[in-house]
């Protein structure tokens, strides 16, 4: 009955993009896009040559966890750790991003 009642609300002048807020979160396929929404912002905002050595991105309940192939670059983003939350949240638009865990 639910999801009738969704859809019912649904009109011929409701816009793509608000049918597919409604599908995204019925189907609770929210956590999976910004999963893939804050791997392309890490590489966005850090850069190719961070990006060399992320081996791995992956977020897990508003922690993004990082593995790095460098121990030297693990130390010195760990520094900037709130700059580089800051700025992801707001490439993402929105508070995603509550911690990272550099590997």
């Amino acid at each position: 009955m639910k999801k009738f009642e969704v859809h019912k609300r649904l009109r011929e002048e409701s816009s793509i993009q608000d049918i597919l807020k409604i599908i995204i979160k019925e189907n609770n396929l929210e956590s999976g896009i910004d999963n893939l929404d804050v791997k392309n912002a890490w590489r966005s905002i850090l850069g190719p040559g961070i990006a060399n050595y992320t081996q791995d991105v992956f977020l897990k309940r508003n922690t993004l966890y990082v593995a790095l192939s460098s121990p030297i670059v693990r130390e010195e983003l760990t520094y900037g750790k709130s700059k580089i939350i800051a700025l992801l949240n707001e490439e993402l638009g929105k508070e995603v991003v509550k911690d990272i865990v550099f590997r």
